[in-house]
């Protein structure tokens, strides 16, 4: 018997030696184990019936199935389609309904699966569904370290006409300025080192809030992006502003105001001299200018940096005993119940976590992080 049949048969049995005890209520004992009441009632039902064989797994597919398409009418359907290639099933029941009266039609939805099944079907690339905000509740925070802010301050061109994307970064308790860094663009793979030079020098933060855009966040499965990834296996939580609402980042938009006013207007004559320009601004606002909000205290009077140090290596996410733990292909899928089930290409490469939360519905997650959610019976991840 393979080991995960019996490490789940070993928690079934538990569960009914508890539920014949009587020390617990269903509800209690469904809470105790972390199942749904449903299933709970399932499991005491069938031991009740079978006994212990009555816990074992058991074959998904049924043992008969009486309205299933006669061979000789799925072989006509076959053959008509291989015939014309490009006539769907509606046409091809129409066809073979004017030619063969007095048979048991199946529906056309039937027949769509006995041209998948045979590989006559092109499938259809589905619309990749956007991320959804989780619109979650902004943290105020409370002490160094415990959020900091990033973002790029829009682009402009310096003298020699180059494009220059200002990547800044804030303490959001003590508005102490961590960097500016003036870049070629915006690409995650680009913004790394300025995140980890940070990250070595101040230590790691609790949260980073961040907008939707590039390269903080994609459309892509839980927002996931090049950046998130890596903050993620860091143990940073992420927090992200609604879109269209900048004021949740206040504090930081009003930084940027003064960023551009006092070294952009006009931009320096190249990369070089406009990277002084930040380094200067960045000093005279940690450690000069006072802020209002801050009691007419300079940023640097409050700032520490963190306990929590940037580890030698950055560690890779783990998963409790009961997930199913599944390698990212390169092509963004991992292999599921005989199929491929595309996640995303960000994640190839690393391992993700699969939960049954309740009968045939599963969590997905990356660490700690729940990226969607599925139905095992029609595989297609919901945010």
């Amino acid at each position: 018997m393979p080991w995960e049949e019996t490490t789940r048969m070993s928690q079934r049995g538990r569960f009914v030696v508890d539920f014949e005890s009587c020390l617990y209520s269903m509800s209690e004992l469904c809470e105790r184990y972390g199942i749904s009441r449903k299933t709970g009632y399932k499991w005491a039902e069938r031991y009740a019936a079978e006994g212990f064989e009555g816990l074992q797994d058991r074959p998904r597919r049924t043992k008969s199935c009486p309205h299933r398409t006669k061979k000789e009418l799925e072989e006509r359907l076959v053959e008509l389609r291989r015939l014309h290639p490009h006539w769907g099933p509606r046409k091809l029941l129409a066809w073979l309904q004017k030619r063969g009266a007095g048979e048991d039609w199946p529906a056309a939805s039937t027949v769509g699966g006995i041209l998948k099944r045979h590989g006559l079907v092109e499938p259809r690339r589905r619309a990749r569904r956007s991320w959804r905000h989780p619109a979650e509740a902004r943290v105020v925070a409370g002490s160094a370290n415990e959020i900091w802010s990033t973002d790029f301050k829009g682009q402009f061109r310096t003298g020699d006409r180059k494009l220059c994307y200002p990547l800044t970064v804030a303490d959001g308790y003590s508005r102490y300025l961590l960097g500016v860094k003036g870049q070629s663009s915006v690409a995650g793979e680009l913004s790394w080192p300025e995140f980890e030079r940070l990250f070595r020098e101040y230590g790691l933060p609790e949260r980073m809030r961040m907008d939707n855009g590039a390269p903080f966040a994609t459309t892509g499965v839980g927002g996931l992006s090049y950046l998130s990834l890596r903050w993620i296996k860091l143990g940073i939580h992420l927090e992200r502003i609604e879109p269209g609402h900048p004021e949740q980042n206040g504090r930081h938009e009003r930084m940027h105001r003064v960023l551009k006013a006092e070294t952009a207007r006009p931009p320096a004559a190249d990369a070089v001299s406009q990277q002084e320009r930040f380094d200067r601004f960045r000093q005279e606002y940690n450690e000069d200018r006072p802020h209002e909000a801050l009691e007419q205290r300079t940023p640097v009077e409050l700032y520490k940096p963190s306990s929590r140090s940037y580890p030698a290596q950055i560690p890779e996410p783990e998963y409790p005993g009961h997930f199913e733990v599944r390698s990212v292909h390169s092509a963004g899928e991992i292999k599921w119940r005989g199929t491929l089930l595309f996640i995303s290409e960000i994640l190839r490469g690393e391992k993700v976590g699969l939960e049954e939360y309740d009968d045939g519905l599963w969590a997905l997650y990356f660490g700690p992080v729940l990226l969607a959610r599925f139905d095992e019976r029609d595989p297609e991840l919901h945010g």
